[in-house]
């Protein structure tokens, strides 16, 4: 079952001082920080302190921070759980059961699409080959592997369910394009779903544009469209002689049939309602679906993590991408006057976007009386579609300074000397909108700017300020499906089963759902027996020296990191990056390491403890061990049931004596 193709950066699962958090065996309760514990006999040590219900506190080990998550979603109100764990284990009990329950319809879903069976899409190579040549960029990385993704799931025979997340500008259209073409040159139709009709008219034109030399016509379905063209595009897709359609959702009405559709591909998907795609989902059975975001909506990211659909991430930025500068502040006359005309003075153009319709009459007198000079346009919703479509027009060809409008041009615009945009109350636009308006600007090589200028006789607080935030502080290139994984920290993703935006996400928090969810689905439905974490009692010390990792909460990230590694080639790639953010590694760091190493060694291996004196070492399995041990082995079985290797050893070869009772293991294990 296909997945993620890429990972997002770092993502929900960090923690940090003060965040509400959820232990797995303990519930939920507040991080606290860090403290040095030293007993004596013992080295010393790092320990985390946990705050549950009624201000009672507990020192845990780091190392249980691999069973520590984040509690994602908006803590405000959260109740925190008893510390002795009483409180938390039968509302984890019943989510198990339901995350179960969950991944069995994930795989039911799954498997009922790969029992429909779709078209195996494999276009001539030579014409399919003329086409992507005539791509005037070369493709970046992500683009290329998500290109070898579609093309791999429209060959496979089994019906391709695949979201592109990209930002804008970023090369999602060339990804729908090529798939157009293995579809539309192998003979089959191919319908292009699209939120508004300013951006069905952008496709149709890069498409027409594209397909032309091929000999292949672009139908366009939308209140853009006449009656006429309307009707000849309906008797065509009917009779076949159509092969590639692009529209808004008037594609799912009645009256439109398909002679022999292969695929659909919806083009920013969060901006469709409910009714909407309902419609659209009556085109996709037993055909393939490619899906295109910026910023996928919270209830897709759930889909994906549980493996119900498959994702390319498209993070790379074209080249002379530069971030856009976003500034978080309260609406000011001088501070927008400012910003547009130093726009202006640099032969740029400027959009101001407010969030209703009955905002923009004020903010258009607000604007002329602050700035008389310059010239401006006015866009919404309740316009007539011409005089909308002759606004964006003539706004793109430089006959007004700044366009004022609402989010209606949230979506597919290419406005390249647009370079300042000013929001005006954020707080009301959702943080997909807003990374979306975001991408309005900075297209090119000029530094953007976004202005996020909330209303100073009602500043945005709460779950709104902490949205405006993420925003400010997912700022860079590639930040779209970051900022969507935030979004679903903060909103939740949705019960799977049904539409309700809450169950699992709200006892677990979002970071521990998708883990166990995405846990359940990979194991088939069945418990993970092997969901712990290795006890080390060696008697050594392995830490980050607060000489070395200075900030506590840069410790406790690369700590929860680090103790969620499950191979050694995590660990290796987390020292790599250690050692590149703060130099060569102090002994007790490299302790720590080598021992991360020893618990992904012992993950595998199914070991639950080692324990370590000066005389021997011993190991404990997670369950009772079915290893025949070789005559020659070293190693025996004690009364309690451990296996000992006897070796003698200090604090300085303790590492090296466990590391060779794991070699003999490995090597009893392949007699």
């Amino acid at each position: 079952m296909a997945r993620l193709s890429r990972h997002s950066s770092k993502g929900s699962a960090q923690v940090a001082t003060g965040d509400v958090i959820v232990h797995f065996d303990r519930g939920v309760a507040v991080l606290r920080g860090l403290e040095s514990i030293v007993v004596e006999g013992a080295p010393e040590s790092e320990m985390i302190r946990l705050e549950f219900a009624d201000s009672k506190t507990v020192l845990v080990p780091v190392e249980e921070l691999a069973s520590i998550w984040r509690y994602s979603s908006d803590p405000a109100g959260v109740k925190l759980d008893k510390a002795d764990g009483s409180s938390w284990l039968k509302r984890r009990a019943k989510v198990e059961r339901d995350i179960l329950e969950t991944a069995a319809h994930i795989q039911k879903s799954v498997e009922g699409r790969a029992r429909q069976g779709a078209p195996k899409i494999v276009p001539p190579v030579a014409q399919y080959e003329r086409f992507a040549n005539r791509f005037l960029y070369f493709p970046t990385a992500d683009q290329a592997s998500a290109i070898e993704d579609v093309l791999r799931d429209l060959a496979s025979g089994l019906p391709m369910d695949r979201i592109v997340c990209g930002d804008v500008g970023f090369g999602k259209t060339e990804v729908a394009l090529r798939a157009a073409a293995a579809v539309v040159f192998s003979g089959k139709q191919v319908a292009v779903a699209v939120p508004t009709t300013v951006l069905a008219r952008q496709h149709v034109e890069t498409f027409r544009r594209r397909f032309a030399p091929f000999g292949i016509d672009v139908g366009h379905v939308s209140r853009f469209a006449s009656r006429q063209e309307v009707v000849g595009v309906k008797k065509s897709l009917s009779d076949g002689s159509l092969k590639l359609v692009i529209g808004t959702h008037a594609l799912g009405a009645k009256g439109i049939a398909f002679a022999n559709l292969g695929l659909v591909i919806v083009d920013e998907e969060q901006r469709f309602g409910v009714a909407d795609k309902a419609k659209l989902s009556a085109l996709k059975d037993g055909i393939h679906l490619l899906t295109m975001t910026a910023t996928p909506i919270p209830r897709t990211l759930s889909e994906a993590y549980g493996g119900i659909r498959s994702v390319s991430l498209i993070v790379t930025p074209p080249v002379q991408r530069i971030p856009v500068r976003t500034i978080l502040d309260s609406f000011r006359e001088s501070t927008v006057a400012a910003a547009l005309r130093k726009e202006k003075s640099r032969k740029g153009q400027s959009l101001v976007v407010c969030p209703r319709i009955r905002d923009i009459g004020p903010m258009q007198q607000r604007l002329h009386a602050i700035l008389p000079e310059l010239r401006l346009a006015t866009i919404h919703g309740r316009m007539r579609a011409n005089d909308i479509d002759e606004a964006m027009i003539a706004f793109s060809n430089g006959s007004a300074d700044v366009l004022l409008a609402t989010n209606i041009i949230e979506n597919g615009l290419d406005l390249p000397r647009a370079n300042t945009i000013v929001i005006w109350r954020p707080e009301k636009f959702g943080l997909a909108q807003l990374h979306q308006l975001r991408g309005r600007v900075g297209r090119g090589s000029t530094r953007a700017f976004a202005y996020l200028l909330t209303d100073p006789d009602v500043p945005a607080t709460g779950i709104s300020l902490k949205r405006l935030k993420t925003l400010q502080e997912l700022n860079g290139p590639g930040a779209g499906f970051d900022i969507s994984d935030r979004d679903l920290d903060l909103r939740g993703g949705g019960d799977l089963l049904s539409e309700q935006q809450s169950g699992h996400v709200k006892v677990l928090g979002t970071a521990l759902y998708k883990h166990l969810l995405t846990r359940a689905v990979a194991k088939g439905n069945k418990k993970d027996e092997r969901d712990w974490v290795t006890e080390l009692r060696l008697e050594i010390s392995g830490r980050l020296p607060e000489t070395y990792v200075q900030d506590i909460d840069t410790r406790v990230e690369l700590y929860a990191r680090l103790f969620k590694c499950t191979t050694e080639a995590q660990v290796d790639a987390l020292q790599d990056e250690i050692e590149e953010r703060f130099g060569g590694l102090p002994p007790t760091a490299l302790s720590l390491l080598s021992m991360a190493r020893i618990r992904a060694d012992c993950r595998r291996l199914g070991v639950l403890r080692i324990e370590a004196g000066p005389n021997a070492v011993a190991l404990t399995f997670h369950h009772r061990s079915h290893l025949k041990l070789k005559k020659s082995s070293k190693l025996r079985v004690d009364d309690s049931g451990r296996l000992v290797l006897d070796r003698p050893s200090g604090p300085d070869d303790r590492l090296m004596v466990v590391e060779e009772l794991i070699d003999i293991l490995d090597d009893d294990a392949g007699a």
